[in-house]
């Protein structure tokens, strides 16, 4: 009799436990990858399963806000579950045409106490990617929030090899060396930049980050005991506060967790831009990629002559007028040593003075001469901008430059993704797009796929680039070959492309003016296809372009696509992107440290005879670095081009119908 009491317990006990249980699970349209959330009386969790392998296991989810903890004693409301299978143009972008094909699931949580806030979690399942957010419904007695910490874990299974990048505080570049590391040996408390990509030994690659960051606080991940965790970035001047919201309907960015059996289909995905909402400005014309110089980097040189390079008409004439010669969009102006173009007190391009007035042009720069001059060459003018005084006069300042004829803007030290700057980036790209310009944000975080809602966000900075090539020797081919596998996984990235005056290692000497660049002349080539960036740069000065082998690559080489594969990839060795404009294909190749051949197949072509363009590194490329081989013939899909690609090296491949 004790023991049939003592069975009927324990079943009864199974079937209280089972009851308080409750898991649900959503799929992608392959069936391949698996969301699963669980939900007990004490927490909320969830697992990713992909190809019948767990990645990720056991990651709580969770909110502490000014009005207590969420993510216990919770219960479900009615779940709801559709299909979406939508297709959707993008003005600039890696793609002309996207497709956003998932399942989703809608689970409202609800508290059990007397509170009942309700937060809704919503997760979306592609065959390539699963992302999930929070929204917060209009409810009664629960109408906004002070929020202390978003507890959202990603706690992967195993111990892949990490590629990832650690920051020194909230407050930052967003500019550092990528590290590649197993999992168990990431720095723990230390903050870790996204995206974040991590390689299994069975071939699985999987890569996290955000989408659709707006009216919120960026995301880091920290690693705690043996778990990624994320951290938001804090409101300024304290560490407790990371979002604050007034009234609901309010939603979290995606939280993004990238899957794939090859680390190309990291790069070919277009999750992040299916997470944003369709483009907000109505005619977008006026939208298109830019090629433009950016004389900072080489230090305004100008040749021997009877004028001073500088902040004067003379200095941009000569720039204006090699633009024009070359088909360039648009020259651009930041000023010259520590002075802008326009009147700043501080003489400090970081620190704006407290006078620095972004609407009045300093007098010797004869700024209503440039432009006029620029629009009778055909050329635009882009202008550079610190933040904080652009801010001071948004409107104002848009509608003169709209006036003067200007393209675009860089605004620049921005450092901090906050949930004050976001709404700020949000701001200036919403008033940019009223008066008809392009947004270059630089010493930023981050994009998010918004180039979706706003296309004319052409490129972001948040990245170690060529411009350290003036005072440190960081970036090399190996720099530059993590970054396909990390940063721009989120976006276009500004990478100051367009060192002309390449050294091998041995031979590099740092100079602040006419600066050198570490890799050879094909890997610089190579970039502007492998990365991608609407506002194409071209930073050197024109003597080191004109009439040397490859500059029609950058003359030539377009700004958006219409479609793009990544035939050849190993991470932080060398990758291979093949981009698709019109009917031509330009193919890039950037190589590590290490030489090596690699096999082109042109399987992505379609039928018919084509004239492929092959710029290769010469033989003699370890003594200049500036050699190419250049080679014209005719292929079809079911040829194979042999790639020799030398240390520090790379490689591109223009393919045009051989019709044209």
């Amino acid at each position: 009799m004790k023991k049939i009491l003592t069975l009927c317990t324990v079943f009864f006990c199974f079937v209280a436990l089972a009851a308080a249980q409750q898991k649900l699970s959503v799929s992608s349209p392959d069936g391949k990858l698996k969301f699963s959330l669980n939900i007990t009386p004490e927490t909320i969790s969830y697992d990713v399963v992909y190809k019948k392998q767990s990645v990720v296991v056991n990651s709580l989810l969770g909110f502490d806000f000014d009005s207590g903890s969420f993510g216990s004693n919770l219960k479900t409301g009615k779940v709801q579950r559709r299909k979406i299978d939508e297709t959707y143009e993008l003005v600039v972008g890696k793609v002309s045409t996207a497709r956003n094909y998932c399942n989703q699931i809608i689970i409202p949580l609800q508290e059990k106490s007397a509170t009942e806030r309700t937060v809704n979690l919503v997760v979306r399942a592609f065959n390539d990617g699963i992302a999930f957010r929070y929204e917060f419904p209009q409810q009664k007695g629960w109408n906004s929030y002070v929020m202390y910490d978003e507890k959202t874990q990603f706690n992967l299974n195993g111990n892949p090899m990490a590629l990832l990048m650690y920051l020194p505080g909230y407050i930052n570049t967003h500019e550092g060396v990528y590290k590649q590391v197993e999992y168990d040996k990431i720095a723990k408390k230390r903050l870790i930049e996204m995206p974040a990509t991590f390689e299994y030994d069975n071939s699985i690659y999987l890569s996290i980050t955000e989408a659709a960051i707006r009216d919120y606080a960026g995301m880091y991940l920290v690693k705690e005991k043996d778990k990624l965790v994320g951290k938001l970035s804090p409101k300024l001047g304290q560490e407790k506060i990371k979002v604050e919201i007034n009234e609901f309907p309010h939603r979290t960015p995606w939280r993004v967790i990238s899957v794939s059996d090859r680390v190309g289909g990291l790069l070919e995905t277009n999750i992040l831009t299916s997470l944003n909402e369709p483009c907000k400005i109505e005619d977008t014309s006026w939208i298109k990629p830019c090629r433009t110089t950016f004389t900072w980097w080489n230090g305004n040189v100008v040749p021997d002559s009877i004028f001073s390079p500088g902040n004067n008409f003379e200095t941009n004439k000569y720039y204006i007028d090699f633009a024009a010669r070359n088909g360039l969009d648009a020259h651009g102006i930041y000023g010259y040593a520590e002075t802008p173009w326009y009147y700043d007190d501080n003489f400090n391009f970081g620190w704006a003075g407290p006078n620095a007035d972004i609407t009045k042009p300093i007098p010797c720069l004869n700024m209503p001469r440039i432009v006029e001059y620029a629009k009778s060459k055909g050329v635009g003018i882009h202008l550079w901008v610190h933040w904080r005084p652009l801010y001071d006069k948004l409107d104002e300042a848009f509608a003169l430059y709209e006036k003067w004829g200007v393209k675009g803007l860089m605004v620049d030290f921005m450092d901090r993704d906050d949930q004050q700057m976001i709404r700020i980036q949000e701001e200036i790209l919403q008033c940019a797009a009223k008066h008809r310009l392009f947004i270059q944000f630089h010493g930023s975080s981050k994009p998010s796929g918004l180039v979706r809602t706003y296309p004319n966000e052409f490129t972001r900075e948040g990245t170690l680039n060529y411009e350290v090539c003036k005072w440190d020797t960081l970036v090399n081919a190996d720099h530059d070959i993590s970054v396909p596998f990390t940063r721009l996984l989120a976006g276009p990235t500004d990478y100051h492309l367009g060192g002309f005056r390449a050294q091998n290692r041995k031979d590099f000497k740092i100079q602040y003016v006419n600066p050198h660049v570490m890799s050879t002349r094909c890997h610089m080539l190579a970039m502007y296809v492998v990365l991608e960036n609407h506002l194409t740069s071209l930073c050197d000065k024109p003597e080191a372009y004109e009439g040397q082998p490859g500059f029609e690559v950058l003359r030539t080489v377009p700004g958006t696509w219409d479609e793009m594969r990544v035939p050849l990839a190993e991470m932080n060795k060398y990758v291979t992107v093949a981009r698709r404009s019109d009917t031509d294909w330009w193919v890039g190749t950037l190589n590590n440290s290490t030489a090596r051949t690699l096999q082109l197949k042109l399987d992505f072509l379609a039928e018919g005879e084509y004239q492929a363009t092959i710029y290769t590194d010469a033989k003699d490329v370890d003594e200049n670095a500036n050699h190419l081989n250049k080679e014209v013939r005719k292929v079809t899909k079911k040829d194979v081009i042999e790639l020799p690609l030398a240390k520090d090296g790379g490689a591109v491949v223009h393919i045009r119908h051989h019709s044209e």
